[in-house]
């Protein structure tokens, strides 16, 4: 099994040296390689058993080191980069001829951020070249925010997972594109929307869920806990259910069922605290006795947008 610590030296080598490993981050924890080398790409699609036509995400550290991955950054790019870099937003931007097309599945633009996360930010400040680095777990399984999770999925693919903590966001960035100077949030994430509008103005989202994805995290089927998901009035559905094999994720009430069979998102109703759980309560739901799990959707705000995105995918 993959060794677990907070050895910045020996994470740098491994990647040097073309292996993957997982990383934190701010959002989730990455299953990490050179962005740049195909063979490392090539391991982090076969480890997670990705489809190669769904793009990964490149991390870096600084707004140059971007530059030389992409032809040129839009005004309202870089205002947004200025703003919310480092930190939970990716964009999306024409790549240059260096970036590899398997990187970004053959499409023209490639996904990229500065993540906000002290280990993994000067991990990146060590190597010449970014960290292609989509979530640490099995595809379409339940996103990892700790480094254990990391260990309990692919402990046995990788050779070392930096420890950086539980994620502080706990949900994937938010993916921002521009066509014909409109902005396009491809996928709901750490970074409100509210906040985006905030400084740019009004945007689009197209959060469409695809089997030919335009950038990351687009398909269908995603953060999945293994069960059949209903979302809707909990109270309401699980009348004439057995409270001993139905599992509730609930936003914050508590329900007659077994502590074992019961997640709360945030008992106080702090959408953002919701945010850095929702993982950690979908992948408790994934237990052999539950057989069906009840939810239901958050506040359509902040955050609350983001959290909906991803229990509406994981009930596919």
């Amino acid at each position: 099994m993959a060794e677990i610590g907070l050895n910045i030296e020996k994470a740098a080598e491994l990647l040097n040296e073309g292996e993957i490993i997982g990383i934190p981050t701010e959002t989730v924890y990455g299953l990490a390689g050179n962005a740049l080398n195909e063979d490392a790409i090539l391991q982090i699609y076969s480890a997670k058993n990705r489809p190669k036509f769904d793009p990964l995400i490149a991390h870096t550290d600084s707004l140059e080191k971007v530059e030389d991955l992409v032809k040129n950054i839009p005004e309202k790019a870089a205002t947004l980069a200025k703003h919310f870099w480092p930190g939970p937003l990716t964009i999306l931007l024409e790549k240059k001829l260096n970036v590899p097309d398997l990187l970004t599945s053959g499409l023209s633009r490639i996904a990229i951020r500065i993540p906000n996360h002290p280990l993994t930010k000067q991990l990146l400040s060590k190597l010449d070249f970014p960290l292609a680095a989509p979530s640490a777990n099995p595809f379409g399984y339940v996103s990892p925010t700790t480094g254990q999770h990391v260990q309990d999925q692919l402990g046995d693919k990788i050779p070392y997972i930096l420890d950086g903590g539980p994620c502080k966001v706990g949900l994937e960035s938010t993916i921002v594109g521009f066509e014909n100077d409109e902005v396009i949030i491809y996928r709901l994430g750490g970074t409100k929307v509210e906040e985006i509008e905030k400084l740019i103005g009004p945007v689009k989202i197209q959060v469409n869920e695809s089997s030919n994805p335009a950038a990351p995290g687009m398909l269908k089927s995603h953060y999945s806990p293994g069960r059949k998901m209903i979302i809707g009035d909990i109270k309401e559905n699980l009348k004439g259910l057995d409270k001993m094999t139905t599992g509730i994720l609930s936003f914050q009430k508590q329900y007659d069922v077994p502590d074992n069979n019961l997640a709360i998102l945030s008992p106080n109703g702090d959408i953002d605290d919701a945010a850095r759980n929702i993982f950690a309560a979908l992948r408790k739901m994934d237990q052999p006795h539950i057989e069906v799990i009840l939810t239901e959707f958050l506040p359509k705000k902040g955050l609350g947008k983001a959290i909906n995105d991803r229990l509406r995918r994981a009930a596919v």
